[in-house]
């Protein structure tokens, strides 16, 4: 095969190391965001946390769509030329040997990460904030009584067989054959220690079964509480009747007035189905709002929080040290410089692109600030995508997990975009718009003649909304309600 030499014209898109930065931090988490800095304030020497803004630290902008007052809190186009100011600014000579930075932690000691860096704080940051799981609940009451060594292994395989819920998600024969494998137990025995279990806290706890849970529960109310033996043989003997919600059947068996089925249901419904749920190892996932919006003077504005990120900036020294030191490490110094420039420009466009981006979602759901979720309006990403010239894809990154606080709320940005349904008038409804009719008629409905999908999309009907019963039935399930027959209530 001969060897030759070719020209080719062509054009193809490069992902530089900055754009490729840029499109990271972009779809990034607060959270995310955070430690995404920590990182790179500990693994850049050129990088600092500043402690003042000074001059143009906000600069104020009109979005295109709605005329929008907007602040960016960053320093824009200032820190990345921070460093040639501060070596400009800095007259005194620097030796070419240099001491050691021994205080390096001095730069760094105001800020506290968001997130653990590392997995090894979690059991001490779990004590600190209280945080205990179902299971070592159990175990710890466990260690306070006074059973055997047998029975005490019985007990820890039945506390870790028990589910978040606080119902044992295993039956009595397979924890028997697990047991038996080992040791000579017998059934019995194993049955006896879950008795001894389910007199635990919480109450209703080691349950097999949620009759069996509310059973349990019931025990600890005191023997002259009103309707309380009503209520056990309801459980005891129709619960399959009360879970269809078949009351006139129940009142006929038991021989019972109206008044006694609503005030024993009542007793019921103040059991609990999830004894466990109160009690996780979790730790509480806190949502920190990427913008705010509030009226002033009539219009809606839309503002960075400031607390998301710390004021970044260049460290004048190194950044003197870059440009006039000789020495070997002037090739790593020049690389961290221009890397700390890429990271803080990567910064300044998240936050400008995520301004741009709830700016418009603000100019275009102005309704649903006003007036509520009944007056949000159609809208797709192409809408946003058009209105501030950007790409879908854009748009999809800035949008996932960002949130927005307003007045009514914390919501996702994601939250305001949604499908459109026809109108008789030829016009278009928001799919969300419709969920909050349709919460709104079902909250108004007669508790013991609960509204079908029929009535109720013959309903949006009346209200110049064209919506079949399964469309009806699709928004139903997806606000986790649950149909006519199944809402049927005495109470």
């Amino acid at each position: 095969m001969k060897q030759s030499l070719q020209l080719k014209l062509g054009q193809h898109l490069t992902m530089t190391p900055q754009l490729q930065q840029a499109i990271r931090l972009l779809q990034l988490s607060t959270l995310e965001l955070q430690t995404e800095i920590q990182e790179a304030l500990e693994t850049n020497p050129m990088l600092e946390i500043t402690e003042d803004n000074n001059t143009d630290a906000t600069s104020d902008r009109r979005d295109e769509t709605g005329g929008e007052r907007i602040e960016s809190e960053s320093a824009n186009s200032e820190l990345v030329e921070a460093d040639d100011r501060a070596v400009d600014s800095y007259d005194q000579e620097i030796p070419s040997d240099l001491p050691t930075d021994s205080d390096w932690e001095d730069t760094f000691d105001t800020y506290t990460p968001a997130t653990r860096s590392h997995e090894g704080d979690t059991a001490g940051h779990e004590q600190a904030n209280g945080a205990e799981s179902l299971q070592d609940h159990l175990l710890w009451q466990l260690n306070m009584s006074t059973l055997s060594d047998t029975d005490r292994a019985i007990a820890t395989t039945i506390i870790d067989a028990i589910n978040d819920d606080g119902i044992l998600g295993v039956s009595l024969e397979d924890l028997h054959l697990s047991l038996s494998e080992n040791e000579d137990i017998e059934l019995d025995e194993v049955e006896a220690v879950l008795h001894r279990v389910q007199d635990f806290d919480p109450p209703g706890i080691a349950a097999r079964d949620l009759r069996e849970c509310m059973l349990i529960q019931l025990r600890y109310y005191d023997e002259d509480t009103p309707w309380l033996n009503e209520a056990r043989e309801i459980i005891d003997h129709y619960f399959e009747l009360l879970a269809r919600r078949e009351f006139q059947i129940i009142m006929r068996r038991m021989k019972l007035t109206e008044n006694d089925m609503q005030q024993t249901v009542r007793l019921i419904q103040g059991l609990n189905p999830r004894p466990g749920g109160h009690i996780t190892g979790d730790l509480p996932e806190y949502i920190i709002p990427d913008v705010f919006v509030k009226k002033i003077k009539g219009k809606w504005r839309v503002d960075l929080n400031p607390d998301i990120t710390p004021n970044i900036g260049i460290n004048s020294l190194y950044a003197k040290m870059a440009h006039r030191n000789n020495t070997k490490d002037a090739a790593f110094l020049k690389n961290s410089l221009q890397e700390a420039r890429w990271f803080i420009k990567s910064l300044v466009s998240r936050n400008e692109t995520l301004l741009k981006v709830s700016s418009s979602i603000v100019a275009r759901q102005r309704g649903f600030f006003e007036y509520g979720e009944e007056a949000m309006k159609p809208m797709v990403m192409h809408d946003i995508a058009e209105a501030v010239d950007m790409h879908e894809s854009t748009i999809s990154r800035v949008t996932t997990k960002k949130y927005m606080h307003t007045p009514r709320g914390i919501f996702e940005l994601k939250y305001f975009f949604s499908s459109h349904v026809s109108t008789a008038e030829g016009g278009e409804c928001s799919a969300t718009a419709i969920r909050a009719i349709l919460k709104k008629l079902i909250a108004a409905e007669i508790p013991n003649k609960p509204l079908s999908d029929n009535k109720l999309a013959t309903l949006l009907s009346d209200q110049g909304i064209n919506v079949a019963r399964r469309t009806v039935a699709k928004y139903r399930e997806a606000m986790s309600i649950s149909p006519s027959n199944e809402r049927k209530r005495l109470v």
